[in-house]
């Protein structure tokens, strides 16, 4: 009887080790990922603030002097999203208004490029800080145009709702925090902490990499955008971050910010991509009921890469409507 059974608790046994070994290994796999620090900021162009929650890598393009403009980016894109003349090349929506006389400012937010990773929530407070932080580093008081793509137009809106004072105007491009909300196997993530942390490590590499790939045909003002965001799954912490800021800004409703820069008379111009799944064209329709002084202009053949995909377009509406009177 007891050596009958004997093949049975050793197959069960070898189940269950497989079981937990399959369960432990995203797991694993983020603990053997590259840690950012100085080894993986050898190349990096630019330069680095210690700020309180950690390093911010950022940099500047153009003129020493003229009209700033501080560009942010969004949930998976770093800044080379902006592209810029100081990486190798010159392109990208960067490079394009420092052709205009403005002098630019890109940077990584926590988690992303070359910054730093610090855990906890990725709420507004959190990019908020970072971003006073930076400015007051760099000793930049106001008189800010403000451009915020994706998650970073979310970044963008809070910030401009907390220090109206400070921007000159504010440029939105695909901008979340209109209460989009993502597919089922994402909000379910979000929702469920713990099992929704290990399906984050076990999906989302395979995810990303596919939605990359999905624009490698595509034009690009910034080179190798695809496998540069690709790469980003190198580094520890960077999975984490994105599942933080689904979970804390990109959750949050920015109705009343919005209301908020539209009773302060902020200028705010909304730029849209008729063919973006990731925020629909109905966000539109959400801007006109919040902040009904925002321009708002679509892109007729633009997804959800139009910073890169279609730079001209971009700013050729920036400047468009600043002719029309927008700053």
């Amino acid at each position: 009887m007891i050596t009958g059974a004997l093949p049975w608790l050793l197959l069960t046994c070898l189940v269950l080790l497989l079981a937990l070994g399959l369960g432990l290994l995203p797991l694993f796999r983020e603990r053997l990922r590259h840690p950012m620090g100085s080894g993986a900021r050898n190349a990096a162009p630019g330069n680095f603030a210690p700020l309180s929650r950690g390093v911010t890598h950022y940099q500047w393009h153009g003129p020493a002097r003229g009209p700033i403009a501080v560009c942010v980016h969004g949930l998976t894109t770093p800044s080379f999203v902006w592209g810029g003349l100081t990486a190798g090349h010159s392109g990208g929506l960067a490079a394009s208004l420092v052709a205009k006389g403005y002098r630019v400012l890109t940077y990584d937010l926590y988690g992303r490029g070359f910054s730093d990773r610090p855990e906890g929530p990725q709420d507004r407070s959190f990019f908020i800080q970072q971003l006073e932080e930076l400015l007051a580093h760099e000793g930049i008081s106001g008189d800010i145009t403000l451009v915020g793509y994706s998650m970073g137009g979310a970044i963008a809106t809070t910030y401009t709702a907390a220090h109206p004072d400070q921007i000159r105007e504010l440029v939105l491009l695909a901008s979340a925090g209109l209460q989009h909300e993502p597919g089922k196997i994402t909000r379910y993530i979000r929702d469920h902490p713990g099992l929704g942390d290990w399906l984050m490590l076990a999906l989302f590499p395979y995810q990303h990499r596919r939605g990359c790939e999905a624009e490698r045909s595509l034009p690009s003002t910034v080179p190798d955008v695809v496998d540069l965001q690709k790469n980003e799954l190198r580094y520890r912490g960077y999975i984490p971050a994105v599942l933080a800021s689904l979970r804390g800004i990109l959750s949050e409703d920015l109705s009343a910010d919005l209301r908020q820069i539209h009773r302060q008379g902020v200028p705010m111009l909304a730029i849209w991509g008729a063919e973006d799944t990731v925020i629909p064209i109905s966000a539109l329709g959400r801007m006109t009921k919040e902040a009904r002084s925002a321009r708002q202009e679509v892109i007729e053949t633009a997804g959800h890469g139009l910073p890169y995909t279609h730079t001209d377009a971009v700013l050729e509406i920036i400047a468009a409507n600043h002719r029309h009177g927008l700053e």
